[in-house]
């Protein structure tokens, strides 16, 4: 039975929430805060979370940014109220991997949750190890080296790390990035923050190169 953790400080939001996914057959736990929502994630180690952005204290962002910082590669369906884009990019950029605008539809929210747990089950089904050069990346757990040295990713970074790193030398254009990984009508600029923190933490000399009007491809 897969895990859910829904993290929201509304009550009946909450509840419905819960009634609904364990309905869908999940093992539903609740958090009402940012603070019960990190410790509840470790206790229940859940297979997905449900985590609302504008709550009082630590908001979702920050609950993101702290499960990531701590290489929790856990996938997250953000809620927000905001649908604007600097908003999407925000949640995008703190470690969520997809997001949804309330008010939403439950089956959208079932049918995005089901579409992560699958993602996570297919790579971690494959067992698949892709490497280039010195990068290797276990795609499975997410797991990244570069020379030996240990490259934490978030669930976003290391999908387009694999997409890279399954043609080698070919362009990958942002169209296709954005098909195959966000799959939510996110903008092509997103792609580029994605690329600009791969490269960052993989560090010199760059492997990722930008073929302008194009895409970018992965080459030494």
């Amino acid at each position: 039975m897969p895990r859910v953790l829904v993290v929201d400080d509304d009550p009946p939001l909450r509840r419905m929430l819960e009634r609904t996914l364990a309905a869908e057959g999940y093992e539903v736990s609740v958090a009402a805060d940012g603070g019960a929502a990190l410790a509840e994630a470790e206790r229940a180690a859940p297979d997905v979370i449900v985590l609302d952005v504008a709550m009082p204290g630590l908001d979702g962002l920050a609950v993101a940014r702290r499960l990531r910082d701590k290489g929790d590669p856990t996938p997250i369906l953000m809620l927000t109220a905001r649908d604007a884009v600097p908003d999407r990019v925000s949640g995008l950029e703190a470690g969520a991997d997809d997001y949804l605008v309330k008010p939403f539809a439950v089956e959208e929210l079932v049918a995005r949750l089901r579409a992560l747990a699958r993602r996570g089950a297919d790579a971690a089904a494959s067992g698949v190890v892709r490497s280039y050069g010195d990068l290797t990346l276990d795609v499975a757990g997410r797991r990244a080296t570069r020379a030996g040295r240990p490259i934490e990713l978030t669930g976003r970074e290391a999908d387009l790390l694999e997409l890279l790193l399954r043609e080698p030398g070919r362009v990958i254009t942002r169209e296709r990035a954005l098909d195959e990984i966000w799959e939510d009508g996110a903008q092509d600029n997103v792609v580029d923050r994605y690329v600009t923190r791969l490269r960052r933490k993989l560090g010199p000399p760059p492997l990722i190169k930008t073929v302008r009007g194009s895409g970018f491809t992965l080459r030494a």
